[in-house]
């Protein structure tokens, strides 16, 4: 009888989530953790009604990095949609300075009882993008091979 296959057996593909619940959405959060993009990396689709980030994201799913085998950490470029946007704000950018590289820290909802709500983008540094959504529908999908993080660390927070 032969064994089942084990998650670590997998072989290695490009990422393609979405999340339409808030524990989809805690999960998907945990990937785009540290993920850096220029401020001209994010567009509003008003009549799409879509606002899409091209983030650079750190790929924190590398198993290899909790095994403590020898490979550079690795970073992989990623489109984050957020669907049925209505409105947006931000807190603590200048959106007007294109020179601006944020770092995102973490994606949550803040939901309302027929499933609106806000999806909130907490960037470091006290800045904040709040996307008011209809419901919640949001994609995270690899769009890039990974690539050596030009750091060549793996994020570190203080505790």
């Amino acid at each position: 009888m032969g064994q089942d296959a084990r998650f670590e057996d997998g072989r290695e593909a490009p990422l393609n989530l979405g999340a339409l619940t808030g524990d989809d959405l805690t999960v998907l959060s945990a990937l785009v953790q540290d993920a850096v993009f220029p401020i001209t990396e994010m567009k509003w689709d008003r009549p799409s009604r879509r606002l899409v980030c091209l983030i650079n994201r750190f790929r924190w799913e590398d198993t290899s990095l909790v095994k403590g085998r020898n490979r550079d950490p690795e970073r992989v470029q990623a489109l984050l949609v957020i669907n049925s946007v209505t409105s947006i704000a931000s807190q603590g950018i200048d959106r007007s300075d294109a020179e601006v590289i944020l770092s995102l820290m973490s994606v949550t909802f803040d939901g309302i009882d027929d499933g609106a709500g806000n999806v909130i983008l907490t960037l470091a540094g006290d800045g904040a993008i709040r996307a008011s959504v209809e419901a919640l529908d949001v994609t995270l999908r690899d769009v890039t091979r990974p690539y050596k993080a030009p750091s060549g660390k793996v994020p570190q927070h203080p505790e």
